[in-house]
């Protein structure tokens, strides 16, 4: 029997929430394995969700982090991250600090500006303390941190039977050394270092006795250093580190040389943001050119987040397919293991580096527990070689590819029914294995939740994109009757999946098959990513677009994931009614495909005022599908991550959409079907856009409900196609 609504328990990974933010304006910075969440002052507070922090490697090295002026916490005038994402600056200035009930310094009087980094393991802060006073002051600055050391997963919600032994404090003139010894053996420490030496120093924080003349300026810097085992501290100081990370994340280019600029300088703030954001969760990582998830809770690499990062950017930036599509082969499941849900062929969900993964306490250290990232690297596969021609690359990760191929027909499909099913191997892994990964995110229309195994309708797509890709690149590489073979099973899938899972009362396809297949008849967005890889019918596919667009789906800031109409609809759950943004871009990219540029057009515009109503124009990972209320902005999800790589990437492949572009690299030929532009966006310009071995510069302009397309600038052999209906 399936499980009724009310006995639904949330997941064992459930992040929870047992008060409100304090407030839902954090800022953040990321460079490689590390990140910090502060909130808008710079601190770090043990409040509200209790995400915030300075994390590595999947542990917490600072916890506790609070900047005082006269021992008073300062009033705070404005703070921001840069548009680069590379520095978070506050300015603050002082309360009124009194003694014996007098007033002797008046608030206003000392200015801070307070400044952060993050560089190779560091957080880099600097201080620069000014007064404005008509004479000499003296007033303290007091710095008080702590490291508990917690794991990501216990500042998530979960519990732990047992914990590792803090280690005695080393204090020093200058610096103070916080150590924990995990149950892993292995020393982890956060080393926090003054410049210049404070008066006091302790365990728990430090003191400076500032004394200031009359408009002047003191620095001060303190240097957070994360250290795990043998690492060595780098001595570099602020000044350094800020410059060689605004270096790298001006150098990276999430759009590789292209640049895209529009007529609206709100869609241009959209863009601007969602390069920064993918650069940001890229710059520093081991994993060359691949974006980590999100931040806080998914700061690691995701094989599911990566691959579809990597689609929306594609047409921009085809670095990132390499970076990500070369990690997964290389990290490939080459043996069965059940308690982390390894098979031969199948590609990682996920890798997680902290204490908890390191003993197995969660089974995510390498864990393979989703059903769609095999497929979805096949697909990525055979659209980088699409965008590239890059045969040399598709050449050495083919056994790859042969592998996962192997994967979907001795595993992902165990009872050969032609559909690719998940059910999971270890209860400790996660229930649900596609993208919608809550544990209710997958039921009947009665609301029942859908016994596995589970054969999810966006999976069937995916493995049918995959198997036409394959088949291409199997051609491409002589292997002929290997190609015959896959085109012929991608047209039997197709077949079968319009009789398995097409509902025509609900004009859509069912969301899943259950374990008895039986169709869970229940209207979803899930088959927006079935337009997306091309499986629908056409007259189907027609359906679906218009029904997506519906009052029912559509609540004025994009899709929702589950229909209003639904038993289990629920616009503040995680996946059951909620709006996220790379859901939407596929959405729209296969709505587009099958002719809609103006339903395209109208998710685009959508997002774009979601970015004009969120800080610093960063859409989150998804957003409450509350219907959308005339003079107010959008209801936020209180545990999304912000940044969130596939959010970002939204904003690149719903252009995609609305142009019908796509590139043809072994042909050297740019393709825009029916370009559409929405009316907020009048002109656009696409600069140095690479296709093979030359480039391009492109001009859009829209002319009442059409749209003129100029060549200004090509370079090497380039063919643009601009088609319209005859």
């Amino acid at each position: 029997m399936g499980c009724p609504l009310h006995d639904v328990k949330p997941t064992q990974f459930y992040i929870a929430t047992k008060s409100p933010p304090a407030d839902e304006r954090n800022r953040v910075l990321k460079y490689g394995k590390m990140f910090a969440v502060f909130d808008r002052f710079g601190d770090i507070e043990r409040v509200g969700l209790g995400e915030e922090g300075i994390f590595s490697e999947g542990t917490r090295f600072l916890s506790e982090l609070a900047l005082y002026i006269g021992n008073q916490r300062p009033l705070l005038l404005s703070s921001t991250v840069r548009e680069d994402n590379s520095l978070f600056t506050a300015d603050l200035t002082n309360v009124d600090i009194t003694r014996d009930g007098q007033v002797v310094i008046p608030r206003g009087t000392v200015h801070v500006t307070r400044s952060k980094t993050l560089w190779r393991g560091a957080c880099y802060e600097q201080l620069r303390i000014s007064s404005y006073a008509l004479s000499a002051i003296s007033i303290p600055i007091t710095v008080q941190f702590s490291a508990d050391f917690a794991d990501l997963f216990e500042v998530r919600g979960t519990k732990r039977a047992r914990k590792g032994q803090h280690l005695e404090p080393q204090v020093k003139r200058d610096s103070v050394a916080l150590s924990y010894r995990g149950l892993d053996d292995l020393v982890r420490s956060t080393n926090i270092r003054c410049t210049p030496a404070p008066e006091r120093i302790s365990s728990q924080g430090c003191e400076f006795d500032i004394v200031l003349q009359p408009k002047q300026e003191i620095v001060v810097e303190i240097v957070v250093a994360c250290l795990c085992g043998s690492c060595a501290e780098r001595k570099d100081d602020f000044v350094t580190a800020l410059e060689a990370v605004s270096e790298e994340m001006r150098t990276s280019g999430s759009n590789g040389g292209c640049y895209v600029h529009s007529s609206n300088e709100q869609f241009n703030d959209w863009l601007r943001r969602s390069g920064a954001d993918i650069r940001m969760m890229t710059v520093g990582n081991p994993e060359t050119d691949y974006p980590y998830a999100g931040v806080p809770w998914f700061s690691t690499v995701f094989g599911r987040d990566g691959i579809i990062t990597a689609l929306e950017c594609l047409w921009m930036n085809p670095r990132i397919a390499k970076g990500v599509l070369k990690y997964l082969a290389a990290n490939q499941a080459t043996e069965v293991i059940p308690e982390s849900d390894a098979e031969p062929g199948k590609i990682l969900h996920e890798a997680r580096g902290g204490e908890m993964a390191r003993l197995g306490e969660i089974p995510f250290g390498r864990y393979y527990g989703s059903i769609d990232s095999t497929p979805l690297f096949i697909f990525l596969a055979g659209a980088y070689y699409q965008r590239t021609a890059d045969l040399g690359f598709i050449q050495s990760i083919w056994p790859n590819i042969e592998a996962a191929l192997e994967w979907i027909e001795r595993y992902g499909d165990r009872d050969q029914d032609g559909f690719v099913e998940y059910c999971r191997r270890t209860n400790r892994g996660l229930v649900q294995q596609g993208w919608k990964d809550s544990n209710d995110s997958v039921f009947h229309a009665d609301g029942t939740i859908a016994e596995p195994p589970i054969a999810l309708c966006e999976v069937q797509g995916y493995v049918y994109a995959a198997k036409r890709a394959a088949a291409q690149l199997a051609a491409i590489l002589g292997r002929h009757d290997k190609a015959n073979a896959l085109e012929l099973q991608a047209r039997n899938l197709k077949i079968q999946f319009e009789e398995s899972f097409w509902c025509p009362d609900l004009e859509m396809y069912a969301l899943a098959l259950d374990g008895s297949k039986r169709p869970c008849r229940v209207r979803t967005s899930n088959p927006g990513h079935c337009l997306y890889t091309g499986i629908a019918s056409r007259d189907h596919a027609h359906r679906i677009a218009r029904t997506l667009l519906s009052p029912d789906f559509f609540s004025g800031w994009g899709v929702r994931t589950v229909a209003v109409s639904e038993a289990r609809y629920n616009p503040v759950s995680y996946h059951n009614g909620s709006v996220w943004p790379h859901d939407n871009a596929m959405v729209a990219l296969g709505i587009s495909n099958y002719g809609f540029r103006d339903l395209a057009a109208r998710i685009l515009s959508s997002f774009m005022d979601v970015s004009a109503n969120v800080e610093l124009h960063r859409l989150p990972e998804l957003l409450c599908g509350l219907e959308r209320r005339s003079g107010e902005g959008p209801t936020l999800y209180p545990v999304a991550c912000a940044p969130q790589a596939w959010a970002a990437g939204a904003a690149f492949m719903l252009l995609e959409s609305c142009l019908g572009m796509s590139i043809d690299a072994p042909n050297k030929q740019l393709i825009l079907e029916q370009p559409y532009l929405p009316p907020v966006l009048q002109q656009l310009w696409i600069r140095r856009l690479e296709v093979g071995s030359g480039s391009i510069d492109l001009y859009f302009e829209r002319k009442d409900n059409a749209v003129r397309v100029e060549i200004m600038e090509k370079r090497g052999e380039v063919e643009v196609l601009v088609r319209w209906p005859r």
